[in-house]
C-alpha cells in the first residue's frame, strides 16, 4: 500500500522560515517527479515545487528564491525548505508523486500539512 506522510507544517510569522518533509512507502518511485503542491481556501491547488529522479526541478515563479526542494531517492524522501515567508503562502500542502508538473498527472498524494503564516 503507497503512503505519503508529509510533515513540518506549523504557524510562523511573516519572514520565517520552515522545512517540510515527505515520506513515501509502499514502492520505489525513483523514476517519478515527486513535487509539493498547496491550497488555500477558495483556491485551486497548485505547484509549488517539484523534482525528477535526476534532479531537475520546476518551481512555482511566487516561491523561486524562497523555497528549496531536494530529494533522497534511496529514502524516498522530499523535503522543502520555505525561508521568508509571506501571509500568501499560507495553505495546506500537499506532497505528490506523478509524472510532469501538471497536478492531473499525479496519481499519489500524501493527506497534507497546514502552513499559516502570520502577518
Amino acid at each position: 500500500q503507497v503512503q505519503l506522510v508529509e510533515s513540518g507544517g506549523g504557524l510562523v510569522r511573516a519572514g520565517g522560515s520552515l522545512r517540510l518533509s515527505c515520506a513515501a512507502s509502499g514502492r520505489t518511485f525513483s523514476t517519478y517527479v515527486m513535487a509539493w503542491f498547496r491550497q488555500a481556501p477558495g483556491k485551486q491547488r497548485e505547484l509549488v515545487a517539484g523534482i525528477t529522479e535526476a534532479g531537475n526541478t520546476n518551481y512555482a515563479d511566487s516561491v523561486k528564491g524562497r523555497f528549496t526542494i531536494s530529494r533522497d531517492n534511496p529514502k524516498n524522501t522530499i523535503n522543502l525548505k520555505m525561508n521568508s515567508l509571506k501571509p500568501e503562502d499560507t495553505a495546506i500542502y500537499y506532497c505528490a508523486v506523478g509524472r510532469g508538473w501538471d497536478k492531473d498527472r499525479y496519481g499519489y498524494w500524501g493527506r497534507g500539512t497546514q502552513v499559516t503564516v502570520s502577518s
